[in-house]
């Protein structure tokens, strides 16, 4: 049975009365079981934090050195997101095992950005637009009535379909192999299958260590056979000294700023304020923190606008929009350590792995097809997840006619671009991507449909 917002809004503030936690939030755990779950907390989102560099930069079609120092400072900026989230400084932070990193919901308007102004461009526009983040966190109570479970299930579900496209073309090799004549290519298409179903395999088996890094062991296996096929190309870092740091330099490629990107950009900060806002909400219910009074509160507000300048500060040392990753959460039920300063030395690994300029070359030398098989699978719980939220929603005739037009419009556009050919280029920068169109026309649509339901006699 669907149940309307209130009911839902109810039952979602129910306290949680005892945990079976073994470390609180404010527990300090040995040195080996603080390792030991940090290290299962970084299996679960390594691949996730370096992921979108590497799609952005493959479709910019970015040198590799340019997409190494992406790769480094998406885990440098990780780092320091995750020790704000758990150090919660001047309340600023959730003071909980949240754990940040490079989002996927933003790929699609990056890449559109960047096909227009290039690196220099998405940081201005990921910079200018963090603030929608941080002020939501403080009036997220007055907007509960506009963007609605409804219109973010909508966004969710477009991000996933909008990025599936990105990973189908990774699997088929990419935009060089566009270039080249060999997309498409069996090659491709087996190397990319057989880490789809290495994933799968590893993904449903009962041991708990093997599920949590299906992925790694997936692009491992890949990356064991696209070499052994020569698809690796060592030629063009062998010229290339590996030594030293990165050293982390604010604007390094630039910064330009542009209206449409703004407010095509600012839209996902939009949403995934929401999403922080839930997600803080799982981990306080898990760390048997109250969801609800002024605690829960102050741990929303301090969350979502931390989610907001982490990624301001992402921007400037060059890096994209950091969110809290969910699947995190999972983890801590799995291990029963809620511990905080379990973050802090995520924190510390993560800054050094991207530090040292290796790291982000060893992965940016990996094919497309071995990253398009294992983020196809996970765009495609982005989009199951999108499903389930609109799913759990009470699908009236006005819901249904939301539904329509933001998905007739949004994928209208991902499909046939050309649509907008002889638009003003204002125009065609914010709604050159189905999720701002869709998403846009969710949040206004929701607003101006009106629908009188009569009874049937």
């Amino acid at each position: 049975m669907n149940m309307n917002n209130e009911e839902q809004f109810v039952e979602a503030i129910q306290p949680v009365q005892e945990t079976d936690l073994i470390y609180g939030i404010d527990d300090r755990p040995p040195l080996k079981e603080t390792l030991f779950a940090a290290i299962q907390h970084l299996l679960a989102i390594f691949v996730a934090i370096i992921t979108p560099p590497l799609i952005i930069g493959g479709a910019l079609k970015l040198d590799l050195e340019t997409t190494g120092f992406l790769v480094s400072m998406a885990l440098f900026a990780s780092g320091v997101s995750t020790f704000v989230q758990c150090r919660r400084i001047g309340g600023v932070g959730a003071g909980l095992l949240c754990i940040q990193g490079t989002s996927f919901s933003f790929i699609g308007p990056i890449i559109a950005t960047g096909m227009i102004g290039g690196l220099p461009m998405i940081f201005g526009a990921c910079l200018a637009a963090a603030p929608v983040e941080m002020i939501i966190s403080r009036t997220f109570k007055y907007m509960r009535n506009i963007i609605t479970p409804l219109v973010s299930g909508i966004v969710v579900l477009l991000i996933g379909l909008s990025l599936v496209k990105v990973g189908v073309v990774a699997c088929g090799g990419g935009y060089a192999a566009m270039d080249n004549g060999t997309f498409g290519s069996i090659r491709n298409i087996g190397v990319a299958a057989i880490v789809l179903f290495s994933v799968l395999f590893f993904n449903r088996c009962k041991n708990k260590y093997l599920r949590m890094s299906s992925i790694v062991l997936g692009l491992c296996i890949g990356y064991g056979l696209a070499f052994a096929l020569g698809m690796v190309d060592t030629s063009a870092v062998l010229g290339q000294s590996q030594m030293g740091f990165n050293i982390p330099v604010p604007f390094k490629y630039g910064i330009e700023f542009s209206i449409s990107s703004v407010i095509a950009i600012g839209l996902v900060y939009l949403i995934t304020a929401i999403e922080a806002t839930g997600d803080i909400t799982a981990n306080s219910m898990i760390s048997g923190k109250p969801i609800e009074g002024k605690e829960y509160l102050k741990r929303i507000s301090g969350g979502v606008f931390a989610d907001g300048m982490n990624s301001f500060i992402a921007a400037i040392f060059n890096s994209f929009p950091n969110s809290i990753f969910a699947q995190n959460n999972g983890i801590i039920q799995l291990t029963g350590v809620a511990s905080r300063y379990v973050g802090y030395y995520i924190a510390g690994i993560l800054i050094l792995l991207g530090l040292f300029p290796i790291v982000g070359t060893v992965f940016s030398l990996m094919p497309d097809p071995v990253l398009g098989g294992a983020t196809l699978l996970m765009f495609g719980t982005v989009a199951a997840a999108g499903i389930r939220i609109i799913a759990a929603q009470e699908i009236n005739r006005k819901a249904t006619l939301v539904l329509a037009v933001s998905l007739s419009l949004g994928l209208g556009v991902e499909l046939m671009p050309d649509i907008l050919k002889t638009a003003p280029e204002t125009i065609k920068g914010i709604f050159s991507s189905g999720i701002t169109t869709g998403g846009l026309t969710a949040i206004f649509a929701n607003i101006f449909i009106r629908v009188k339901e009569e009874k049937i006699k």
